[in-house]
């Protein structure tokens, strides 16, 4: 839903009416609001005196109020209406659907991948009966390069065909879809809003990677080095899905968060939560099991946020013999908290 900013003349009796005296309460996470400036005793007593209201400014106020609404709501409930954590396992299938090398989407021809998927939704139903599997689809959608580009910032986004393609391959087996953020010499205040009209709709959800975020590291290349994102860049990431929840009328975002190392994420516990984006913290990291598990509790279970998840190789985790892919059953005995979202690469 777009705003259009047009503007109405009323008198000071009639803001009275519409009930425009009030002060706008930051939400947790959302960073400070300003609010409108108190009138002054002259202004009010001006009856004949009219007065330039902007109505996109009394729609955004709307939505702030509907947000302090399901504020209320999720402190009685522990979530809003339609969200899919913690009521769902999210199973994920990760790559790029033009790309063979950077996972399983797009690896194998679509049947074929989807009849793979379809047996490992069924081991994570049977591994735990309790909890329904969602499937989704994790398209790294802006990708990081091994050059710079006309702009120097290392980053290429997929074509609008492409992100259309694999949403309708979600939507034809009811998969959410999570477009990938690897933001490369780029921000993310630059590269999130080419997305905003994707994720206008409720099963497109959100990842951003700090391992190929690089614009604190001038001259390194993607794969160079690992990258990092502070809570900072977390916090306007929540507060951007926030906005367009809200704006939509749309049930909340899910917003993965990629890690394998400390300095991958800094200052973790300034990040602030907002019942409009549920976060997933995700232990990004391939090799043996044991190495795995001491990963997830290193970086996600010791750090907590809010959600925790899982990444699962096919190509590397199971090198060199005999280390193997962890199961489902495995994963949910050996990790604490049991993560609720799993990546397959």
């Amino acid at each position: 839903m777009s705003y259009s900013r047009t503007f109405t003349r009323l008198t000071a009796p009639a803001l009275a009416t519409l009930g425009l005296a009030f002060s706008l309460v930051t939400l947790p996470g959302c960073g400070s609001r300003a609010g409108t400036e108190a009138e002054t005793p002259a202004a009010v007593a001006d009856t004949a005196k009219p007065v330039v209201v902007d109505s996109a400014s009394l729609k955004m106020a709307a939505m702030r109020r509907d947000s302090l609404k399901a504020d209320s709501i999720v402190k009685k409930s522990g979530q809003l209406p339609g969200a899919i954590l913690p009521g769902h396992r999210i199973i994920a299938f990760y790559g790029n659907i033009r790309s063979k090398g950077m996972g399983i989407l797009g690896r194998e021809p679509k049947e074929q991948m989807f009849r793979k998927f379809e047996g490992v939704l069924k081991e994570w139903q049977a591994a735990d009966p309790s909890i329904p599997v969602q499937a989704a689809l994790h398209n790294v959608t802006i990708t990081a390069q091994g050059t710079p580009g006309k702009d120097g910032k290392w980053r290429l986004m997929n074509s609008k065909a492409t992100i259309e393609e694999v949403l309708s391959w979600a939507k034809e087996h009811n998969c959410l879809l999570f477009l990938d953020v690897q933001p490369g010499h780029s921000t993310l205040e630059a590269e999130l809003p080419k997305l905003e009209q994707y994720l206008k709709d409720p099963i497109v959800h959100l990842g951003i990677d700090p391992e190929f975020s690089l614009s604190t590291m001038p001259g390194v290349r993607p794969n160079q080095k690992i990258g990092t994102l502070d809570a900072k860049d977390v916090n306007f990431t929540v507060n951007f899905l926030a906005r367009i929840v809200s704006e939509n009328k749309l049930p909340p975002k899910v917003l993965t968060v990629h890690r394998f190392t400390r300095k991958m994420i800094t200052n973790y516990k300034n990040i602030k939560l907002d019942p409009r984006v549920q976060i997933v913290m995700h232990m990004d990291g391939h090799g043996e099991p044991t190495l795995k598990k001491d990963s997830y509790h290193d970086y996600i279970q010791t750090e907590p946020v809010q959600y925790t998840g899982f990444k699962l190789f096919y190509e590397y985790d199971a090198r060199p013999k005999p280390h193997h892919i962890m199961t489902a059953k495995e994963v949910l005995a050996e990790l604490t908290p049991k993560p609720l979202y799993i990546q397959y690469q």
